[in-house]
């Protein structure tokens, strides 16, 4: 095994993940994973809760790298386009979006965040109507996957998804009128 770091142990948590699901990764399992003692694992992660944490952002980063919005935008397509792209990475992990739900953006993700957020009250949106719109997506888009991927069978989730964040974004643009 190559020289145990971070980013090593981020990696093989990930993998460990889409392997058996959430409920059995352990920093137990891990460790034998990685050929290493427990204890080497909480030089690199204080706990398991911060490994977590750590493998939710990584898990992300598909979505962390997907352009801002500018100012030629078009605030419905955006809008659209980032909660797909948000769905499509939830959906790339097993149990992606029980890794992400509870996480709250800090660093560059509450940048981006921020800027997400500016890019609508520039189109016009009030500011709690932007707030709100951005948090309903997320909520919905991890409620979405959830579901998706608790369930034993295809059932129609990618349709229902796309339905029901249209009704958000026209929910939006009957507050600009």
């Amino acid at each position: 095994m190559a020289k145990l770091n971070r980013e090593t142990v981020i990696t093989e948590a990930l993998d460990l993940l889409d392997e058996v699901g959430l409920d059995a990764v352990s920093t137990r399992r891990l460790a034998q994973r990685l050929g290493v003692e427990q204890p080497s694992l909480y030089w690199h992660f204080k706990n398991k809760d911060v490994l977590l944490t750590a493998m939710a952002e990584a898990a992300m980063a598909p979505h962390a790298t997907a352009p801002l919005p500018g100012p030629a935008d078009d605030w419905r397509a955006w809008f659209t386009e980032n909660s797909r792209g948000f769905r499509r990475t939830l959906l790339l992990r097993r149990d992606g979006a029980r890794l992400h739900a509870g996480t709250r953006p800090r660093g560059e993700d509450l940048d981006r965040a921020l800027a997400k957020f500016a890019f609508l009250v520039a189109a016009g949106l009030p500011e709690a109507d932007a707030r709100t719109a951005m948090l309903t997506a997320g909520h919905f888009t991890v409620g979405s996957v959830l579901e998706e991927q608790a369930a034993d069978d295809d059932a129609g989730f990618a349709e229902a998804f796309e339905a029901g964040l249209a009704l958000i974004v026209d929910g939006l643009a009957a507050r600009l009128r």
